[in-house]
C-alpha cells in the first residue's frame, strides 16, 4: 500500500464500524423486545432514532464544529460513537438504549463528512475519486460482513455484545487515527459560507440527484432477500450466498467507478444511473429464473456501489472552498433516499407489486440520471 493511501485505508476501518451500527439492532430486535419489556415495534424505533440523529443531527453537529482541528475532531466523532454504544451495551432501559442511539448517530454524518473531507485533501487531486471510494466500501463491507455477524454474535451472546464489541472497535480505530492522521487545521470558512455553498442551485441538485438515486436502489434492495425467496425460489443459503454476491459486487464496482471519477466525472455520472437503470428494469423479467437472477444482482451490486463516490465527487466538484456542510447534508440525502426507497418498496410489497419492484426503481433511476442533467451541463460531458 502507498503513503498516500495509508489515511484513506485506516478512514476505511473507520467508516466499516461507524457503518455497522446503523442497521444492527434490526437483527436483534425480538431479543432486545423481550429484555427491556416492549414490543417489537417499539423496539424497532430504535433503528429511527438513529436515523433521526444522522439526519437531523449530522449537519448540526458539522456546523458546530466546522472551525475545529480535524485530527481532533475525528478522534472526539469516535469517541462519542464508542460512548453512545457503550450505553446501548449497559442500557437497563428501554429509554436508555434510545439515548445511546441517538448519542452515537450525532457522529455518524459528521464523521463520514469528516472522513471524505480529510482524504480529498491528504491524496493528489487525480487521486481524489478513487480515494473517495476507498473510504466509502467501508459502508459495502459493513452491510456485507458487518451487520450479519452482528447479529450472530448476538443470536450466541445476547443482544448486548454486539454493542459493546462495536465500542470496543471504535476505541481500536480511534487508537488507529491517532497514530495515522495527519494534523489539519480547520478549513478557512466560516458557518455562513458553508450553508451559502448548500444553497447554491448545483449543490442542491446534487443532493436531490442522492436522494432520488438511493431511492432506486433501496426500493429493490430492501426486499432483495423476499425477492429471491418467494420469486426465483433461492432457499436461506442460496439467498446468503447472492447476498454476498452482491456485496462483492458492491466492493467492486464502488472501487471502478472511483477510478473512472478521476477519468471523467461527467460520463461516468451518467453512465452509472443508464447503467442502473437498465439493470433494475431487466431485474422483473430475469428474477424468476436463477441463473438469470444471479447476474442481474451481480450487475445491481456493481452499479448501486457506483452512485457513492460518483455523487460525493460530483458534490464536492460544485461545492467549491466550502464543502464540508454541504457533504454532510449530503450523507443525510443518502439516508432519506435509503428510507423513501423503502417505503415505495414496501407500498408495492403490500398491493403484491414484489417482482414489479425493478421497473418502479428503475424510473427513479432515470429521474436521477435527468436531474443530474441541472447540475453537470451537456457541454460538460461532452468535454468529458
Amino acid at each position: 500500500m502507498t503513503k498516500g493511501m495509508v489515511v484513506p485505508a485506516a478512514l476505511m476501518v473507520s467508516v466499516f464500524v461507524v457503518g455497522t451500527s446503523e442497521y444492527l439492532v434490526a437483527g436483534l430486535l425480538p431479543q432486545l423486545a423481550a429484555d427491556l419489556g416492549v414490543s417489537v415495534a417499539t423496539a424497532g424505533q430504535a433503528v429511527t432514532a438513529y436515523a433521526l440523529g444522522v439526519v437531523v443531527g449530522g449537519p448540526l453537529v458539522t456546523i458546530v464544529t466546522v472551525r475545529l482541528p480535524r485530527k481532533g475532531l475525528a478522534l472526539g466523532l469516535l469517541g462519542l460513537f464508542a460512548a453512545g454504544n457503550a450505553m446501548c451495551a449497559a442500557a437497563g432501559s428501554y429509554e436508555v438504549l434510545i439515548a445511546g442511539r441517538v448519542v452515537a448517530s450525532l457522529s455518524h454524518a459528521a464523521f463520514l463528512t469528516l472522513a471524505l473531507m480529510v482524504t480529498a485533501r491528504v491524496v493528489r487531486p487525480e487521486r481524489v475519486g478513487t480515494a473517495i471510494a476507498a473510504v466509502g466500501a467501508g459502508f459495502s463491507v459493513a452491510t456485507l460482513l458487518g451487520v450479519p455477524v452482528g447479529v450472530l454474535l448476538g443470536e450466541d451472546a445476547g443482544w448486548r455484545t454486539p454493542f459493546a464489541v462495536l465500542a470496543g472497535l471504535a476505541v481500536a480505530a480511534l487508537a488507529l487515527l491517532a497514530v495515522v492522521l495527519p494534523r489539519q487545521d480547520a478549513p478557512a470558512t466560516s458557518v455562513r459560507a458553508e450553508v451559502a455553498t448548500v444553497m447554491r442551485r448545483r449543490v442542491l441538485v446534487v443532493i436531490a440527484t442522492t436522494a432520488v438515486g438511493l431511492a432506486a436502489t433501496s426500493t429493490v434492495f430492501t426486499y432483495l432477500a423476499p425477492a429471491l425467496t418467494r420469486i426465483t425460489g433461492f432457499g436461506p443459503a442460496g439467498v446468503s450466498t447472492l447476498l454476498l454476491v452482491y456485496g462483492a459486487g458492491s466492493l467492486a464496482g464502488g472501487l471502478a467507478a472511483g477510478r473512472l471519477v478521476d477519468r471523467s466525472l461527467p460520463a461516468t455520472v451518467r453512465g452509472t444511473f443508464a447503467g442502473l437503470a437498465v439493470v433494475l428494469a431487466l431485474f422483473p423479467f430475469a428474477v424468476p429464473w436463477k441463473a438469470p437472477a444471479v447476474l442481474v444482482v451481480l450487475g445491481f451490486g456493481l452499479l448501486a456501489s457506483a452512485t457513492t463516490p460518483v455523487l460525493q465527487s460530483l458534490l464536492l466538484r460544485q461545492a467549491g472552498d466550502a464543502p464540508t456542510l454541504a457533504v454532510s447534508v449530503n450523507v443525510c440525502a443518502f439516508n432519506i433516499g435509503i428510507a423513501s426507497g423503502s417505503a415505495l418498496g414496501g407500498g408495492l410489497v403490500a398491493v403484491d407489486g414484489l417482482r414489479w419492484l425493478g421497473l418502479a426503481a428503475a424510473v427513479l433511476s432515470l429521474a436521477a440520471l435527468a436531474i443530474s442533467y441541472a447540475a453537470i451541463p451537456r457541454r460538460a460531458v461532452l468535454a468529458g
